[in-house]
């Protein structure tokens, strides 16, 4: 029986002492003196990084080879409210706020999610009580399952109060501001 011809540029594949198979030797050597290929972990985190992947896993030769790296991701740190020192000036704000959220002008949350009064932590908000707000203008942001929803003013008119804080979480249905 004829060997088959090996193609143009190509080496012949040999069985034997050939130079192949001596660097298949040499690698597999190398590969049990370190556990696995050293070369393949650090060009499957190369092409992590190109990529901006988290994480990619191979199977060969029944090996199985997981490379991750860790992604920081940007966490906007918002000061809570200080704390009110006296109980009873408290009471009478959640009366104002329940009596704001009853007017007839107050705007409702169209969903859960977290409230934002500005376009970006530092920046000014976008409307202010007493300001004037034109239908259609933003006047905050929930962001909910990471998308940033815009909430316009329904209508125009005096925005009187403004009734969540920077980075509250907000109900659907929770009351937000009130336009007169």
């Amino acid at each position: 029986m004829a060997s088959k011809p090996t193609p143009p540029g190509s080496a012949p594949r040999s069985k034997g002492n050939g130079k192949s198979a001596s660097k298949q030797e040499s690698k597999k050597s190398e590969m049990s003196k370190a556990g696995v290929d050293q070369e393949l972990i650090r060009q499957l985190a190369a092409l992590l990084t190109e990529t901006d992947l988290s994480e990619i896993e191979i199977e060969t030769d029944g090996l199985k080879l997981r490379v991750a790296r860790q992604v920081a991701q940007a966490v906007a740190h918002v000061a809570a409210p200080a704390p009110v020192a006296h109980a009873p000036a408290a009471a009478p704000a959640a009366a104002t706020a329940a009596e704001a959220a009853s007017h007839p002008g107050a705007v409702s949350s169209p969903m859960v999610g977290t409230a934002y009064l500005a376009p970006e932590p530092g920046a000014a908000v976008f409307a202010q009580p007493g300001t004037q707000v034109s239908e259609g203008q933003t006047v905050l942001i929930i962001e909910a399952m990471k998308t940033m929803n815009h909430i316009p003013a329904p209508r125009s008119g005096k925005l009187t109060a403004v009734l969540v804080d920077d980075g509250q979480p907000v109900e659907f249905g929770e009351p937000l501001f009130v336009i007169e």
